[in-house]
């Protein structure tokens, strides 16, 4: 798989390759392969094309890589993101690792999420070092994002550059907003009693009752205020709900997971203080109602403006190559792009064509990755010179 020069570069072959190389998430899925083979081969394939190259594994077996084209000093530098990991394939339909090019689409598990944007970025990167270029290509392939996140957490730890994109899948379309999220874990504490004398207990299972008639009641405040251009409102949802021992005894305890989706401008501060003034207000106004809140994660909504430089940028590159000016979305899901915004790099989420995102069965455009590559190499070309 390692050409001559970068003008041999295929990214859809290089794409079938790597879809050929299992790296389900192992905190996903126990026992699974994790990310270690597809990162040393990307940093093999990537030391190949002359880029100096770095192994990030604070979390031992959870490998990140980071390969560097150092420019002559005196221009932009240019961070190219996307994740190593899949999700699981247990109720994939065939085989999930077969890579094949059916009518013009490339299947497998990571196809579309997001192996293309890793074909795409190491093609691109590499012809673009052919180039003069000023500024420095910085290529951060990361661990379990479709997890935690640990990857990019710690590429951030050490590496910067003036600018980024984020590979996701985006139809071509430029990704400058999506929601963010937080998890939280509410104990509801109460007293167990005979369930034949329950005025003697304090029942934990009526006081969630309570707590989800609260939560429909912000859920309604937020559906109602001013919607988000493309990202629309926020959300609030209870998605585990646990609690009593048995068909004969009061509750003593019931325990329910919440989540909230935020849109940008909510901190993941202001979400959990709202949620606790809610919890607060139940408090006041029922007997004996006691709770814990706890957040679990929380990660802030991400949102690029439309005159950053690298927007401009790329949209320039995608409309070369295209022969239109791409259009901009919102995603109700979340990226690392969140995290690398929060560091204080300007970015920009971007990728390819496809379908069946954590599904049966997925594929990608193979047009759309060879696409995606040259407006990729033409973004570096331009932002790197």
């Amino acid at each position: 798989m390692v050409p001559t020069s970068p003008s041999d570069l295929d990214p859809r072959a290089l794409l079938q390759h790597l879809v050929r190389i299992d790296s389900v998430n192992s905190d996903l899925v126990p026992g699974a392969a994790g990310e270690g083979e597809l990162a040393l081969w990307c940093a093999d394939w990537l030391i190949s094309q002359g880029f100096a190259v770095s192994l990030l594994e604070a979390r031992l077996g959870r490998p990140s890589v980071v390969g560097i084209k150092r420019g002559t000093g005196d221009g932009r530098s240019l961070m190219l993101n996307a994740h190593l990991d899949t999700v699981g394939v247990a109720t994939y339909e065939g085989d999930p690792f077969s890579g094949d090019l059916v009518d013009g689409r490339i299947y497998g598990r990571g196809a579309i999420d997001t192996k293309s944007g890793l074909a795409a970025i190491l093609v691109a990167a590499a012809r673009a070092s052919a180039l003069p270029l000023s500024g420095d290509i910085v290529v951060t392939l990361v661990a379990d994002e479709e997890f935690g996140s640990l990857g990019t957490e710690e590429v951030l730890r050490t590496y910067r550059a003036d600018a980024a994109i984020i590979v996701e899948p985006s139809n071509l379309e430029l990704t400058t907003a999506h929601r963010g999220f937080a998890w939280f874990d509410l104990t509801l504490t109460g007293l167990a009693a005979h369930g034949s004398q329950p005025a003697l207990g304090v029942d934990a299972i009526a006081h969630a009752g309570l707590v989800l008639q609260a939560l429909d009641a912000l859920r309604d405040r937020l559906e109602s205020g001013p919607a988000h251009p493309t990202l629309g409102h926020g959300a609030v949802r209870v998605s585990k709900i646990s609690g009593g021992d048995d068909a004969a005894t009061v509750a003593a305890s019931c325990v329910l997971t919440l989540e909230r989706r935020m849109l940008p401008g909510e901190s993941p501060s202001q979400v959990e203080a709202e949620l606790r003034a809610l919890l607060v207000d139940l408090a006041n106004r029922v007997p004996d109602f006691q709770f814990d809140l706890t957040c679990v994660v929380a990660r802030a909504a991400f949102e690029a403006l439309a005159d950053w430089p690298i927007v401009r940028e790329l949209t320039a590159s995608a409309a070369r190559t295209l022969g239109h000016e791409p259009a901009t979305r919102g995603e109700p899901f979340w990226t690392d792009a969140g995290l690398v915004l929060e560091a204080g790099i300007p970015c920009v989420v971007f990728g390819a064509t496809g379908d069946g995102l954590h599904a049966d069965t997925e594929w990608v455009e193979a047009a759309s990755v060879v696409a995606l590559t040259d407006i990729l190499e033409g973004t570096i070309a331009s932002w790197c010179r």
